[in-house]
C-alpha cells in the first residue's frame, strides 16, 4: 500500500462484541485513501477507500440516509 504504516483505530462507538471495522485515517492527508479493515482478523484484507468516497459514507451515516424503518 505505502511505506508510511497505519494506524489502525475503531471507533468508540463500536461496542458490539467485536463485529467491527477498523480504519487508518492517518493516511488521509498525505495519500488521499482511508484504509478499512475487518477488526477480528487483522492480518486480513485492507480495502483502500478514496479519502472523498469515505468522507461521503460517514456523511450518509450521520445524516441517517441509510436508516431502515
Amino acid at each position: 500500500m505505502t511505506t508510511e504504516s497505519p494506524r489502525w483505530f475503531t471507533s468508540s462507538y463500536s461496542n458490539n462484541g467485536g463485529n467491527c471495522v477498523e480504519v487508518a485515517a492517518n493516511l488521509t492527508a498525505t495519500h488521499g485513501i482511508v484504509p478499512v479493515r475487518d477488526s477480528k482478523v487483522v492480518d486480513g484484507p485492507v480495502v483502500t477507500v478514496p479519502a472523498t468516497a469515505f468522507a461521503a459514507f460517514v456523511a450518509g451515516v450521520q445524516s441517517g440516509t441509510f436508516d431502515t424503518l
